[in-house]
């Protein structure tokens, strides 16, 4: 079993990429004691608020060179703020037309535990740096902030995406070895690190920035931070979007089940559109039929897997993930029909593992596993998801997995089901889930139909509860859509800068599906394999066009 094989369940529901620096303050006054200019200054805080951030480039050279940052001294908590304090770094690219300059504009990337220091030049030719101070961050516990690290222990071989009643207990014991990892090696930061003190740290940059108001942008987890903020500090926020946003009734163990639910449903839309096609991909004739093959591979493949020169062994575990990796983003249909019927013909003996057909479909596979998995698992997303309460009952989860085996194994689906390090956790979490509500200015939730980390449905049920107005994209599996849908990024670039919201309701347009026409156009073999790109390239060049291989939210 190959080492993607066997870590395939951790990676699947990781968090972002971390860097590792930083480390604990230990309690003392912060660097600087100067009152703070802006007149919201928490009963007791006023030390950390009127801090005068000690700017410095984020490196000497390279990438970040051009950036600010600055380490900001907080309490590990804010309930006992004379005793221990952390590092929170951020940077900052400011504004680039003064004479238009309107404050500084908040970013986070999600996750949890997305690094945000170099946010700021990803947007750094988008309107909103001509208007505001862009500042990213490190949330406490990520990167240049005061690391959270966990013991990540061995993974457990034999984690399957359908596996029977006899191999739960294999994801129980993988559940309770992470959670214990962390247990050992979090020291006594974990407890504080979550939603509600991260958007605390978020109003003492306000108040160390010499800012009345922050504006804010977030994705993914960062939709749900950026909503706890304006909920604990409506009188600090102006304009505001959320884009990919997490359900407030899924706080975050439904949140995970969802996901799965979203891969399933890009899957059968996926068959549907191969059904289609027969003459073109030759995996059936109809979505049931295409379906019934697919279905029929993977039950080859998990008795004999096969072995590709490129990729290594696909078996069915590896197969799920591939398909509801392929499934989301409609531009790559056209090379998914390819890798399936490639894959089959080469369970079938129809062609050589080694073939060259087999060899592209390997590197394409490969790419689409990319496209799927994070590269690491975050210490910060396995204890930010622990604030909320998790089952205690073994029982529940391996009755949502004998579900979730037989309809929503794809893109790992099954371990959203499965029993999490949540399910064991070792700390009180000090802050209850927080009670959203709006009592600053209407901003912006955008949502793809597809998108497989925050189903669709998340987005309306945030923009409803907040009464933001809420921009959505059907038949489109983006997740985060202000980096690449130009439609999204004129609507959301008129709001921060000029202030003009959309409707309350408005569509913009999703990424095209191939234009491969059906056979009820006339459709023939021919039109597979007629472009002259092999599939990995195909799959690389839309991953440089949605900007994916920049960042990942």
């Amino acid at each position: 079993m190959t080492a993607r094989r066997s870590s395939w369940r951790r990676a699947i529901t990781a968090g972002l990429s971390l860097a590792v620096a930083a480390g604990v303050v230990v309690a003392g006054a912060p660097a600087a004691t100067a009152v703070p200019t802006v007149p919201t200054v928490p009963a007791g805080l006023t030390e950390f608020y009127g801090q005068q951030p000690a700017w410095t480039p984020c490196e000497p050279s390279g990438p970040l060179a051009n950036l600010q940052c600055a380490a900001l001294t907080v309490p590990m908590n804010y309930r006992q703020p004379g005793a221990e304090r952390i590092s929170v770094t951020i940077s900052k690219l400011p504004a680039k037309d003064p004479a238009k300059r309107r404050g500084v504009l908040l970013l986070n990337p999600g996750g949890p535990g997305g690094s945000g220091i170099g946010l700021p030049n990803f947007f750094a030719d988008r309107p909103i740096a001509q208007a505001y101070d862009l500042i990213g961050f490190d949330p406490r516990g990520v990167g240049r902030s005061t690391p959270l690290n966990c013991e990540a222990p061995p993974a457990i071989e034999g984690l399957s995406s359908r596996p029977d009643d006899a191999e739960f207990a294999l994801w129980t014991a993988d559940a309770r070895a992470g959670e214990d990892g962390c247990e050992r090696a979090a020291g006594g930061l974990r407890p504080f690190v979550n939603t509600p003190n991260t958007a605390r740290d978020m109003d003492v940059m306000r108040g160390v920035l010499g800012e009345k108001k922050i504006n804010y942008l977030g994705f993914s987890y960062g939709t749900y931070l950026g909503a706890v903020f304006g909920s604990l500090f409506p009188k600090s926020l102006d304009r505001n979007v959320l884009d990919s946003a997490v359900s407030p009734d899924w706080i975050w163990r439904e949140q995970f089940k969802q996901q799965a639910l979203a891969h399933r449903s890009n899957v059968d839309l996926l068959v549907g559109w191969l059904g289609e096609r027969d003459g073109t991909y030759g995996l059936g004739k109809s979505a049931g039929e295409v379906f019934a093959n697919s279905e029929a591979l993977a039950a080859k493949l998990a008795v004999r897997p096969v072995t590709d020169p490129e990729y290594g062994e696909v078996d069915r575990t590896i197969y799920d993930v591939l398909l509801g990796s392929a499934a989301r983003y409609r531009p790559l249909w056209d090379s998914a029909g390819e890798v399936i019927k490639r894959l089959s013909d080469a369970a079938d003996g129809v062609i050589a593992p080694d073939s060259p057909e087999m060899v592209d479909a390997g590197k394409a596979a490969r790419a689409l596993y990319a496209l799927a998995v994070p590269s690491t698992i975050s210490g910060v997303f396995q204890t930010v998801t622990c604030e909320a309460d998790w089952p205690k009952d073994l029982q529940i989860y391996y009755s949502d997995m004998r579900l979730y085996r037989e309809r929503y194994p794809y893109g790992g689906g099954i371990s959203r089901a499965a029993p999490n390090g949540c399910t064991f956790r070792s700390f009180t979490p000090p802050d209850r889930v927080t009670d959203l509500k709006r009592g600053y200015p209407t901003g912006l939730v955008i949502q793809a139909d597809g998108d497989t980390q925050t189903q669709y449905d998340g987005g309306p049920a945030m923009a409803a509860k907040l009464r933001d107005h809420l921009i959505s994209v059907p038949d489109d599996g983006t997740h985060g859509l202000y980096v690449s849908n130009t439609c999204v990024q004129a609507l959301v670039d008129r709001y921060l800068v000029d202030g003009v919201l959309p409707g309350t309701t408005t569509t913009c347009a999703g990424d095209p599906r191939p234009d491969v026409p059906p056979d009820s156009a006339g459709a023939s073999a021919s039109a597979r394999g007629s472009n002259n790109s092999t599939l990995q390239e195909r799959i690389a060049k839309f991953a440089k066009n949605k900007q994916l291989d920049k960042v990942t939210f």
